[in-house]
């Protein structure tokens, strides 16, 4: 009888342990996707910024050579991402397609423009910093006109402005409720062995001895449980890869394993703070209150 106790203690043991950790695991994979969705916010951010050009119109009388030099020149600007020239015959020939009649051969002449499609780097693809690219663009002899659309420019910086708020605000709320869920299960967790505890207190032993195997448990529980949700993050990052190719993906190593990291620090910092206070609790705790 006394075995078959001691067979269902176990169970109830290990049931307890594969719980708690599950819970813990699904909690820290929560936290892994706020970071995830922070992370890619800030890619998709510069990728939507950095596929917002401008494009330079080159004065009709600019020998083809200085172009070059110029396109050259401008591609080894610190500020600008991408360079492609396209010449006149070249923008006509993209207007013929567009339109679908050669207007070259009725007005008798091509009167396009050659010019340089410029891309920028998300940092200076704002407001400000383009009127001072203009400036300095502008500057050149061969440059007769830069052109940009000010208006999505300016509605497209405020817009990612707004989504980095909401996100940051949005992920700040789901941290604290993934604490406090962490939190509640360790306590639960630590409720399950309030007895125990006190038997060891009443047979000598002392609090640091107590807490100390309790502890490493709850170190184990937290790593074991960032490795499972990272598993998860990571066949989440694979098939969003397969939608997302070029935000979502394994492209970007040394962030992913950054936030990894993150997670499994935040795994075993948690549990052991929540563990640390839970196991104090009962340790102070009167024989009559434990029934409470």
């Amino acid at each position: 009888m006394a075995h078959k106790k001691h067979i269902a203690s176990g169970r109830k043991l290990r049931s307890s342990y594969i719980t708690t950790t599950i819970s813990i695991a699904l909690v820290l994979f929560l936290l892994g996707i706020i970071g995830l969705l922070l992370l890619n916010a800030q890619r998709l951010s510069s990728y939507v910024k950095e596929n917002i050009g401008f494009t330079i119109l080159i004065k009709d009388n600019a020998r083809e050579a200085e172009v070059k030099r110029l396109e050259k020149l401008l591609s080894t600007s610190p500020f600008i991402k991408q360079t492609e020239y396209v010449d006149k015959d070249q923008s006509a020939e993209d207007l013929k397609n567009e339109l679908g009649e050669d207007f070259v051969e009725f007005l008798g002449y091509n009167p396009l423009l050659s010019s340089i499609d410029v891309k920028l780097f998300a940092e200076y693809a704002n407001p400000d910093s383009l009127v001072k690219v203009e400036h300095v663009i502008l500057e050149f002899p061969q440059v007769k006109e830069v052109i940009y659309q000010k208006n999505i420019i300016h509605l497209v910086h405020q817009n990612v402005r707004r989504i980095a708020l909401v996100l940051s605000g949005f992920s700040l709320l789901l941290l604290l409720i993934a604490v406090a869920l962490i939190n509640n299960t360790i306590r639960l967790s630590v409720y399950s062995k309030r007895f125990i505890i006190r038997t060891m207190q009443l047979v000598g032993a002392t609090k640091s001895f107590i807490r100390r195997p309790i502890l490493w448990g709850s170190i184990l529980h937290g790593f074991v449980g960032a490795v499972l949700a990272i598993a998860l993050l990571a066949l989440l990052i694979y098939f969003s890869s397969q939608e997302l190719a070029g935000v979502v993906g394994f492209n970007n190593m040394d962030l992913i394993l950054i936030l990894f990291g993150i997670v499994i620090a935040l795994g075993i910092f948690i549990t052991l703070i929540s563990t640390f206070f839970a196991v104090n609790k009962y340790l102070n705790l009167r024989t009559d209150d434990l029934y409470l």
